[in-house]
């Protein structure tokens, strides 16, 4: 796993919530495993744009937190499944007004992009 140089400060409340949730594809992650157990090609399904080696090491990161946890079902043919844990759920707060800020800051965002409608 990817050693950081500058030592991470558990002082720091904010540091700490980035720690778990930072990751271009964690908040969506935790997000979309709300709604129910998912297998990883199906979750590497929900996000096309990104590259699977990114999300197979949030996945990681998520579950080292203690945020989402893996099971691994020994049957024919073997297969696993992300689930929430009730730590990961006390996340979803913050998430959906991360996602309300963000709809919010959309025609902003247009504007800057030279989107506008």
């Amino acid at each position: 796993m990817y050693e950081k140089k500058i030592p991470f400060d558990i002082d720091c409340g904010i540091r700490i919530a980035m720690e778990v949730i930072s990751g271009k594809w964690k908040s969506c992650i935790i997000f979309e495993l709300s709604n129910g157990a998912k297998r990883p090609s199906e979750i590497h399904r929900l996000f096309p744009e990104a590259n699977s080696r990114v999300i197979n090491q949030q996945l990681k990161e998520l579950e080292m937190h203690g945020i989402i946890e893996k099971k691994i079902f020994a049957e024919l043919p073997p297969h696993s499944e992300y689930s929430i844990t009730p730590l990961g759920r006390t996340l979803l707060p913050i998430i959906e007004k991360l996602e309300e800020w963000g709809n919010s800051f959309r025609p902003n965002m247009k504007k800057m992009l030279g989107m506008e409608e």
